[in-house]
């Protein structure tokens, strides 16, 4: 049985109805509208209202293919420096952050490094220095599997505890991509040949090298599409397991979800496929350029918010996606409708 609530179906034919009667022609907001309708459901109330404390969560983690495998175009030692230029305040989703009032929480889940690297309240939540590389051994136990995504519940629980009103999991880990990859493609039944991407702009032996190791993952991974906890151990990773936690936990709470690239949309995925009450409550922010993270929206039947070529994660995305969030909320609050401002509707 779901322990995720229902979203407010009453809300949401609410604010179609109240649509109707702006001072505009029927859809000329494009998907400002059906988007103000699932912000009225999330809420639970009509007219809505803009976003106000949005918390972005950064789950930080190394992958094992990146050092055994080189899949990607940066170091694994990339990994722990951006977690302190997050900490420094000095990435683009700290910038984007900033601008739109979200506040920033950053969790070393799994990184390679010496935890001395970072504060004490960085790595303390740690699950594993590393995951393993997917293309011949399992990511993880089952028991770090479970706690992490008991870590990724706990992450919820604290951000809404301080009253976050909705919720941007962020991603950082060089390799991630291919993991992620790979769950979506297990969990879609999708040919690697169509859905593995250049993640951080690989060259092309690179990319042989990464699609070779997620068609070996496929391969080790297959037995378990029906058990998400057995897929996350075999081919996930921690910090993907926290963020399939997360976002959970955030539906369990009843505060929504912007799901940014391709890493949060596989942790979607196996999301679903634990709870499938948890995609009612989740938007997705932007299109990613990685053709997996197309795959995935459209299995999960969501319609990117904008769509701007973007490729680095961190939640970036997701971020610039909450201004239109709020530009739909607010619109559909605070617009005029034909009787208040004495404008004519067309006849029907």
């Amino acid at each position: 049985m779901s322990t995720i609530p229902d979203i407010d179906e009453a809300s949401r034919k609410a604010a179609v109805a109240r649509q109707a009667m702006l001072t505009k022609p029927s859809g000329a907001l494009g998907l400002l509208e059906p988007l103000s309708a699932w912000v009225c459901a999330v809420q639970g109330s009509c007219p809505p209202r803009a976003f106000s404390r949005p918390a972005l969560v950064i789950l930080a983690g190394d992958h094992g293919v990146a050092r055994t495998a080189g899949t990607s175009a940066y170091p694994p030692e990339v990994t722990a420096q951006m977690v302190l230029n997050f900490l420094a305040g000095g990435a683009a989703a700290n910038v984007l952050a900033r601008m739109v009032g979200a506040s920033v929480k950053v969790v070393d889940v799994s990184v390679d490094a010496d935890p001395a690297y970072a504060p004490p309240d960085v790595v303390r939540h740690r699950i594993r220095r590393g995951s393993g590389s997917i293309h011949c051994e399992d990511a993880m136990t089952r028991e770090e599997t479970t706690a992490s995504l008991d870590l990724g519940d706990d992450l919820a629980a604290t951000v809404i505890d301080a009253q976050a009103d909705i919720v941007i999991p962020g991603d950082m880990g060089i390799g991630n991509t291919t993991p992620a990859t790979t769950l979506i493609c297990i969990l879609t039944s999708t040919d690697p040949a169509s859905a593995v991407g250049r993640g951080t702009g690989i060259d092309d032996a690179t990319l042989t090298r990464k699609a070779a190791c997620i068609s070996l993952a496929i391969d080790r991974g297959r037995a378990f599409s029906h058990e998400p906890l057995g897929l996350l151990a075999a081919v996930g990773s921690p910090d993907i397991a926290a963020m399939t936690g997360l976002v959970l936990g955030a539906a369990r709470r009843g505060v929504p979800v912007i799901l940014d690239g391709i890493v949060s949309c596989a942790a979607a995925l196996v999301a679903r496929q634990m709870d499938p009450a948890v995609v009612a409550w989740m938007t997705a922010g932007h299109l990613s350029t990685e053709p997996a993270a197309r795959v995935a929206l459209a299995s999960l039947g969501l319609v990117p918010v904008v769509d701007l070529q973007l490729r680095l994660g961190e939640g970036t995305g997701a971020l610039l996606a909450l201004n239109a969030l709020n530009a739909a909320a607010v619109t559909l609050a605070e617009m005029a409708t034909f009787d208040s401002a004495g404008v004519s509707n067309r006849d029907v």
